[in-house]
């Protein structure tokens, strides 16, 4: 799925978000709701545990995203720009493509021409399409909080606050 390239913007981030709850989202929600299952939780909150999860796996892959603009090679791990060398359209560029829409036959044909990935990571950086991937991040990441906040005060409940803001200010 994750090599898959759709014509519209529409059904580009329809299938990204797909993608990413797959491929990210869905480990973590499932995990935290198996858990809940197993540690005895009833039904209401096994729910919260998954949609906690999916929110946190949410954000952790478009924080993912964001860092493959902004943050080193060194830092990282990896190179930058990493998924545009991959031929994969993340957050970031979908939402440039609003402002630079030249962004959308790079995209279609995967980045492979040369000079693609150069110009589409300078696009993102011209673009609100870092801001907006932040933005999208921090909202999914106060989903997370919210639900979090609904369990019972203790070191648990701190625990995924806790890692609620890791996963927002993390840096690799």
């Amino acid at each position: 799925m994750q090599l898959g390239a759709k014509e519209t913007e529409n059904e580009r981030f329809a299938h990204y978000f797909t993608k990413t709850y797959r491929k990210t989202a869905s480990l973590i929600a499932n995990s935290l709701k198996a858990v809940a299952v197993l540690s005895g939780a009833d039904e209401q909150m096994a729910e919260l545990s998954f949609q906690y999860g999916r929110n946190l796996g949410l954000a952790f892959q478009f924080v993912d995203d964001l860092l493959d603009f902004v943050s080193s090679s060194e830092a990282m791990g990896k190179p930058a720009a990493a998924d545009l060398k991959l031929g994969l359209a993340t957050a970031p560029v979908l939402f440039a493509c609003e402002k630079f829409p030249e962004l959308n036959p790079m995209i279609l044909r995967r980045f492979r021409e040369p000079g693609d990935v150069e110009r589409a990571y300078e696009l993102v950086h011209q673009s609100q399409g870092l801001e907006q991937t932040r933005f999208l991040a921090r909202k999914h990441c106060i989903e997370a909080l919210r639900l979090a906040s609904q369990i019972s005060e203790s070191p648990y409940q701190k625990g995924l606050i806790v890692v609620g803001d890791f996963v927002l200010n993390r840096m690799k």
